[in-house]
């Protein structure tokens, strides 16, 4: 009866509660080295299959079937389509498809340092988001210290970029506002509309999918494919089959390690962890190819992450409050319990 009422005066940890922390750890883990690696495969998949569009809807094409394929060997439970879901659910999918095609077109046209920096810069917008659409507490002092550090970071970085042009440049701040957007809404959809992960996997994938016509229309990368298979017949080689197959999927375990931890943690939270997972792309790239910035510029892009480490969400405040609350609600429990035993002794 001891051991019972420790539990229930919050003294013992719940088994409950320990699973879902290990569920929480499992996968933020799980998304850290799928992203971290994920960047420096896209860049060198981009750098070999140089179409952004076609390598995004190859990703998308195998996630779909990857799923479908897994369900039907019942590996995996995901839910059914149906045209009402894939309406409510197709805002959502565009605002994917613009953030992964825009970010496929920031890595064309610079390095990763460039595209990591601007990462970094998004939970700035992503905590004004969760604030204005999202309900959330505005962020605290030291939040907004943090945050700023992350743009002193990001502003040192392009002070140096010396592979800096208009170009790259104009995806980068289409890739900031689009992945911005996508952070907040997508929070609100998993949260709402009632899909499993394998199924938020499936619909966004699928609908991403069929939208790619439209970016072969709108882009012209139907004639820069069609120029592209009569002078480069080596798409079926080993040297671009390698990245390309391996940046699929790698683009399939990010959507599920994706999806699951924007369930568990918010939005601005699941951004920052975005960019302290970059710590082992950057090392990476400074390791593998001379595609990376000068020591000033990979200094900025330390203070960037430094920001990223130091953030605190802005609900801790509240949830240690609502902490306070529980044990006076864990003794009524107790009393509870108490008379339903004297009560079954009479």
């Amino acid at each position: 009866m001891n051991n019972w009422n420790r539990v229930v005066q919050g003294t013992e940890p719940r088994y409950s509660d320990l699973l879902h922390q290990d569920s929480v750890y499992g996968v933020a883990t799980g998304y850290c080295i799928s992203a971290s690696l994920l960047t420096i495969i896209n860049k060198w998949a981009i750098m070999k299959f140089p179409y952004p569009g076609a390598l995004t809807a190859l990703q998308y094409f195998t996630s779909v079937v990857g799923v479908l394929l897994c369900g039907q060997f019942n590996l995996i439970e995901h839910d059914p389509l149906n045209l009402v879901t894939m309406w409510r659910f197709l805002p959502a999918a565009i605002i994917f498809y613009m953030t992964l095609f825009t970010n496929s077109e920031l890595l064309l046209h610079s390095n990763v340092d460039t595209f990591i920096v601007f990462r970094s810069a998004v939970p700035i917008f992503v905590a004004i988001g969760e604030t204005l659409f999202l309900n959330r507490p505005w962020p605290s002092f030291k939040t907004w210290i943090s945050l700023a550090t992350i743009l002193g970071g990001s502003l040192l970085y392009v002070l140096t970029d010396y592979q800096f042009t208009i170009t790259a440049y104009s995806w980068a701040i289409a890739y900031l506002v689009s992945m911005s957007i996508d952070l907040v809404y997508i929070k609100h959809v998993v949260t709402t509309i009632g899909l499993n992960t394998w199924g938020l996997v499936l619909y966004n994938n699928l609908e991403a999918l069929l939208l790619f016509p439209l970016e072969l229309v709108i882009m012209g990368e139907l004639q820069k494919l069609r120029h592209g298979s009569t002078e480069k017949p080596d798409w079926y080689t080993f040297p671009v089959v390698l990245p390309v197959g391996l940046s699929c999927l790698f683009g399939l375990a990010i959507s599920f390690f994706g999806f699951s931890c924007r369930r568990r943690i918010s939005a601005t939270g699941f951004t920052v962890l975005g960019i302290v997972n970059k710590l082992l792309t950057v090392v990476i790239n400074l390791v593998i190819w001379d595609k990376h910035s000068s020591f000033i510029g990979t200094l900025g892009l330390l203070i960037c992450m430094f920001g990223g480490v130091m953030y605190q969400q802005s609900t801790r405040k509240k949830l240690k409050g609502v902490q306070k609350d529980k044990p006076q609600e864990q003794v009524g429990v107790q009393k509870k319990l108490q008379e339903n035993e004297e009560a079954h002794k009479l």
